[in-house]
């Protein structure tokens, strides 16, 4: 049995297939009007949902409410070669198929140039079902797979400092749900707490963060926006501290960027977006994978193995024409 095959499994079993995402495990947008425009918000808000982009965007929206749904049905599998230990083959992680992402977003202009309002998203997540476990060459029973959800609430205040620029902050409020299922005893050996590694059904944490923004009409045709979103420092996953770095750390990475819309007719608008999420700073998705593990580098330690991402830049552009 080769152990850089069984860090190829990790993988497999882990967070290598995004299910609800697009970006790492970011959306691509919020909103359905934004993800239809390919994810661009910073600076073109549409709805009530824009506060996940940008909350300086709120107060040019109005007195407003939205709701939505996304139907998401991603194909995941997986195809492991030249393992010794009896374990390649093609394996299908789609006995869970069908997800639904609802969306929420109210607005209120509190005075001519002020609004409050909230919106409440899927930030993101990820999921994998194998019904036939890459593990059983290993001593695995039953099926295998992750599922990790995030929802934010996000209460947002709004201001215009003036006819052509915006100002918004957002209290960032996250709530997320994770369970591990099918690794034991793979990866028992090399977890600093294999009885907080898998199968222990759904835990959840809590955590807050804020965002801000502004926006500007600098030309009578041109936009532009900035938005930042700080880390979300989450509660551990107490349940998973034996996989997850820092002793069950899963705290969701600060995220930045910058975005123009251009009125190029009186139909037709073109915008774009430049978003920036900084993986690297989350220990237990940035780690490396280390095989053999030192003693600090156990699954679950702080410098125990992550999933070796890296800071991701992401460029969105959509098209808006009213006919």
């Amino acid at each position: 049995m080769k152990l850089k095959k069984i860090a190829a499994l990790i993988a497999v079993a882990g967070l290598s297939t995004s299910a609800f995402a697009t970006n790492g495990y970011f959306a691509h947008g919020y909103g359905i009007k934004a993800k239809g425009m390919g994810g661009v918000g910073i600076a073109y808000g549409q709805d009530a949902l824009a506060a996940a982009t940008n909350p300086a965007n709120m107060v040019l929206l109005g007195d407003r409410w939205d709701v939505g749904v996304e139907y998401f049905r991603p194909q995941r599998e997986s195809t492991i070669v030249g393992n010794g230990a009896g374990a390649n083959g093609k394996y299908d992680g789609n006995d869970s198929e069908n997800y639904f992402i609802p969306e929420f977003g109210y607005n209120r202009m509190i005075a001519n140039n002020m609004s409050l309002g909230v919106s409440v998203y899927g930030n993101g997540g990820m999921a994998t079902d194998y019904g036939r476990n890459p593990f059983a060459a290993f001593g695995a029973t039953g099926k295998a797979g992750v599922d990790l959800s995030q929802l934010f609430i996000a209460p947002t205040w709004s201001y215009k400092l003036n006819e052509n620029h915006s100002v918004g902050v957002s209290l960032k409020i996250a709530y997320q749900t994770f369970e591990a299922f099918g690794l034991n005893p793979t990866f028992g050996a090399i977890s600093s707490n294999p009885a907080k590694l898998s199968n222990n059904d759904h835990d959840s944490s809590w955590g807050w963060g804020v965002g801000i923004g502004w926006t500007g009409q600098v030309t009578p045709t041109l936009k532009l926006g900035a938005a930042y979103q700080s880390k979300t420092s989450m509660q551990e996953l107490d349940e998973y501290k034996g996989l997850f770095a820092e002793k069950g750390g899963f705290d969701i990475p600060e995220n930045f960027g910058f975005g123009m819309a251009w009125q190029a007719t009186p139909q037709l608008v073109i915008a774009a977006d430049i978003q920036r999420i900084n993986y690297s700073e989350i220990k237990s998705i940035a780690n490396p994978l280390h095989f053999p593990p030192a003693a600090g580098q156990l699954l679950g330690n702080n410098g125990g193995s992550g999933f070796g991402w890296d800071d991701m830049t992401v460029y969105k552009i959509g098209f808006a024409y009213d006919h």
